[in-house]
């Protein structure tokens, strides 16, 4: 009942993706099916490229599919283009073999048969090899296609859009119904799309080769082609209504963020406040990915602007062994981001996310937790669920470690939210967090005191683009700000409202800007 309410409430948002989910896998699909076709046949004729070709794709479908997406990005930006090309990759392999194969299995007294009564090899391919084919040809678009549909999920890692949005808020705010909520559709998306190919097949392939009598195929042939003929006249005005014929706007800035729970919360509120207080348009790219993956963005000029913390800048961005001096943290970034990168480094805001460790109530209680320092004294007897970020980062795990002598019995790397969900199962007995995270609020964790200031200042800070800047000089007093406002306490409470009381980013960032005062 409680998921059959969410998928109410949140109806307008399922469908909105569902429709740009389907729109990005049949893009794939038919540029797969373009490539792929014409590739098979080519291999069938000339072998010596059968192994090479077949090699290729096969290695390419065996790379994990993050690990691809994260080689495209710094080539082909964010958003859907990456994405469209990692899926169409892993496609490939599908349709090039069971092209490759269907059209060699044709036996060659056919095709000396077809020699015989003077057919040309155009001929013969069009007439012969390929509608005996098609049925082989088919199951591989169809098992392309399925796959597909999975695949095309991780485009919202990115700011492609599509139901994998859903699942990825989900997980990371520990919410299942919203993970539902986008698997659910993606599921059915799936089992359509394998019917539709289902019925083009049985379409395209000769009645000689079906084993079902002439009446009973001639009556699945109508209703298959009412059905195909629908759904392409139906994707046909999918991608119809994302013409737009009219002259782009030009007093445009993109505002992008990172993909969890404040960042999309500051990357609605930043790009609200912008078009509130001025003329100037605003897209919004939110939940793009990881650190390195918005600063691409930024200085790739697929956005103008995000909001992210000087620590992270700092020690991930310009390489510096993390300090505790908040000043000269946050000058050297100033400095350095304008001298190597063109880049406006503006006021800090209110607010400071830096990590923190953190433990249950009766994790504290068991073995008087309040420090980092009297963890020390028992990490041996306890096991860390930390992100994978964490682990790798100078000011992460490594660093810790060094700095408090810290040995855990185990170290657990897990992304997002799921951590919270290890910890408060006991799989885990400690974490790191952010000090502003709504998680803490909600699971009512001890937030161990950093007694050691081993974790350098993570002030946010507004990153934009001079040249941005230069064309649009009012982002700097609106930024600024909105930055006097967001406090720890208001940062956390904003994300306890997403997190806990599933209320979406865009409208408690919206909320939260209808109770100040942005004129300067």
């Amino acid at each position: 009942m409680k998921l059959f309410n969410y998928l109410i409430e949140n109806k307008e948002q399922i469908i909105s993706l569902c429709i740009e989910h389907i729109k990005l896998t049949s893009l794939a699909l038919l540029i797969a099916i373009i490539i792929g076709v014409p590739i098979g046949i080519l291999i069938s004729y000339k072998k010596k490229l059968n192994k090479p070709v077949l090699g290729i794709t096969s290695v390419a479908q065996a790379i994990p599919s993050m690990a691809l997406l994260g080689f495209m990005i710094p080539f082909l930006g964010i958003g859907t283009i990456p994405a469209i090309v990692v899926v169409v990759l892993y496609s490939l392999l599908p349709i090039i073999k069971n092209t490759y194969t269907g059209i060699s299995n044709i036996p060659s007294s056919t095709i000396e048969a077809a020699t015989g009564i003077g057919l040309t090899k155009a001929q013969i391919l069009t007439k012969i090899q390929i509608p005996e084919a098609l049925p082989i040809i088919m199951a591989g678009v169809r098992i392309s296609s399925v796959s597909a549909v999975g695949l095309m999920t991780m485009a919202a890692f990115i700011g492609g859009g599509g139901l994998g949005y859903l699942i990825f808020s989900g997980i990371r705010t520990v919410n299942n119904y919203q993970i539902l909520a986008g698997a659910i559709p993606a599921c059915i998306l799936a089992l359509l799309v394998d019917y539709f190919f289902g019925a083009i097949e049985k379409l395209v392939t000769p009645v000689s080769l079906q084993k079902e009598n002439k009446d009973k195929i001639k009556k699945e042939r109508r209703k298959d082609k009412i059905i195909v003929i629908v759904a392409i006249l139906l994707l046909i005005i999918l991608f119809i209504q994302d013409l737009d014929f009219s002259k782009k706007e030009e007093n445009t800035v993109t505002v992008g963020s990172k993909d969890f729970t404040e960042q999309e919360i500051l990357c609605y509120m930043t790009a609200s406040a912008i078009e509130e207080n001025s003329d100037i348009k605003v897209t919004r790219e939110c939940n793009l990915g990881g650190a390195q993956v918005v600063f691409s963005a930024l200085t790739n000029k697929d956005i103008d602007l995000y909001i992210d913390y000087a620590g992270t800048d700092y020690t991930d961005i310009l390489k510096y062994e993390p300090i505790s001096d908040i000043n000269k943290v946050y000058q050297t970034v100033k400095k350095e981001m304008h001298e190597k990168y063109n880049i406006a480094v503006l006021n800090q805001m209110n607010f400071n996310n830096t990590y923190a460790l953190a433990v249950t109530q009766a994790t504290s209680e068991k073995y008087n937790l309040k420090t980092i320092s009297d963890l020390s004294q028992v990490s041996n007897l306890l096991t860390i669920a930390p992100t994978l970020e964490f682990i790798n980062r100078k000011d992460g795990l490594p660093g810790l470690k060094k700095a408090y002598q810290l040995e855990f019995k185990d170290t657990i790397g897990i992304d997002g939210s799921p951590r919270y969900t290890a910890l408060m199962n006991d799989n885990a007995q400690v974490i790191d967090a952010f000090t502003t995270d709504g998680l803490l609020k909600k699971f009512n964790l001890v937030v161990l005191e950093d007694d050691k200031n081993f974790f350098p200042p993570y002030n946010a800070i507004p990153l934009v683009r001079e040249d941005t800047l230069k064309k649009y000089p009012k982002l700097e007093p609106i930024l600024n700000t909105l930055g006097s406002y967001l406090t720890d306490e208001v940062m956390q409470e904003l994300n306890y409202q997403v997190d806990e009381l599933g209320k979406s980013p865009e409208n408690v960032a919206n909320e939260f800007l209808k109770t100040i005062d942005l004129s300067y």
